[in-house]
């Protein structure tokens, strides 16, 4: 196939030969390839000033970050003798790693398949097309996944709003096989169902495996509050690992259902109990009330999904952990989380020290946790870490 140029101005292509798999649209030089010559989803021949080929690229024309570099071979374009290629080697990663097939499969730019997202479920496969590139060549990520890992059932959940920025449609569909409404996976030890067509993302959050696992030495035989706790991932793990009672805070009522669906498969419907409402109504309703629990959970939606948003987003995240503090007994257990690429981990960790020091509490940061191993960093690119977990104690100021 042959494939038009794409060409970079001057010394852009310093950033690329780094590691960055990303180029700007002001990085183009527009005389030489004028973007508005490509369609969304086209591949291109990426050049440096000189002419030198640096790799193959889809290109965004419209788009801030306009072409993403699939490969820096030229001869291997997004096909499926790519997409096998790639999906064998994230495969073998996530083998080495879980015992069991239950993970994100495909994470992105750090997998080198931009654009393209797979949550595993056994042999239920959960994929969003973020790109007009995975978009246009979506039969050949089918096939690939079917002769890779031949499933039962292949989804399409492509309902996000990173499809607007390309220009996408939204829709969830059943590309391939059969896909029940609610699908199994188990996590660390505890058996969860999750709604893979109607819940949040692809169904479920693999990304906080290993500080879910964390839970384990602080909850048992305590009270624990799960503050947004969708279908259950903190909160009935921590029942599972022996917390004597757990309160699930929702606001979505599918979710809370998904919780007690959750707690019974794992014969845990004693231990849990569910709250429908406002976080942060609940959380007045509670403190009113004189609750306390001996560990709080916050795991909230990203407050900040734009840099715009850092402000009102900080402010929020500030909320939510005093409010959070005031909850817990004198020697009590926060796990502060964060899904906001925008907010830094040490911003995090001043937020809740300002929140203690206000409340006139010692704090003592205990853990830090990222996102799993699944869900791989790539060195160059800061956005595919997202992921912050603080495991803090708070104690009297005395």
């Amino acid at each position: 196939m042959s494939l038009p140029s794409l060409r970079l101005k001057a010394n852009a292509d310093r950033r690329l030969r780094a590691g960055h798999l990303w180029v700007y649209s002001n990085e183009v030089d527009v005389v030489a390839t004028p973007l508005n010559a490509f369609a969304p989803g086209d591949q291109a021949v990426l050049e440096a000033a000189g002419g030198k080929p640096l790799g193959i690229v889809a290109i965004s024309p419209n788009n801030l970050i306009c072409a993403r570099l699939m490969s820096r071979d030229v001869k291997h374009t997004l096909d499926k003798s790519l997409l096998v290629h790639r999906i064998n080697v994230a495969l073998s990663l996530r083998e080495r790693l879980f015992d069991k097939p239950f993970y994100r499969l495909v994470y992105g730019d750090s997998d080198l398949l931009p654009g393209l997202v797979v949550d595993r479920f056994g042999d239920i496969l959960v994929v969003q097309l973020a790109s007009a590139a995975m978009e246009r060549n979506k039969d050949a990520v089918l096939e690939a996944l079917v002769q890779v890992l031949t499933p039962r059932g292949v989804l399409w959940k492509n309902d996000s709003s990173a499809r607007d920025a390309e220009g996408l449609e939204r829709y969830v569909d059943t590309a391939f096989g059969v896909v029940p409404e609610w699908v199994a996976l188990e996590e660390n030890g505890v058996k969860f169902e999750a709604p893979v067509l109607e819940g949040q993302k692809t169904g479920w959050f693999y990304d906080h495996r290993m500080n879910r696992a964390r839970l384990a030495p602080y909850v048992k035989g305590k009270r624990v509050l799960d503050l947004f706790s969708y279908i259950g991932g903190w909160g009935v793990q921590a029942a599972a690992f022996g917390a004597t009672e757990v309160m699930c805070v929702d606001a979505s009522g599918f979710a809370l259902d998904g919780v007690e669906r959750n707690a019974a498969l794992n014969g845990l419907s004693e231990q849990v109990a569910c709250v429908e409402g406002d976080v942060f109504e609940a959380l007045k309703e509670l403190k009113a009330a004189e609750e306390r629990f001996d560990v709080v959970i916050a795991d909230p939606p990203a407050f900040i999904k734009r840099k715009k948003d850092l402000k009102n987003g900080e402010a929020a995240y500030r909320r939510l952990n005093e409010q959070a503090m005031r909850l817990l007994n004198k020697d009590g257990i926060l796990v502060s989380a964060s899904c906001s690429m925008h907010l830094p981990e040490d911003d995090l960790q001043n937020i809740l020290l300002s929140s203690a020091r206000h409340l006139d509490r010692n704090m003592q940061l205990l853990e830090r946790g990222g996102q799993g191993p699944d869900h791989p960093v790539h060195p160059a690119i800061a956005e595919t870490r997202y992921i912050k977990s603080l495991t803090c104690r708070l104690l009297p100021n005395s």
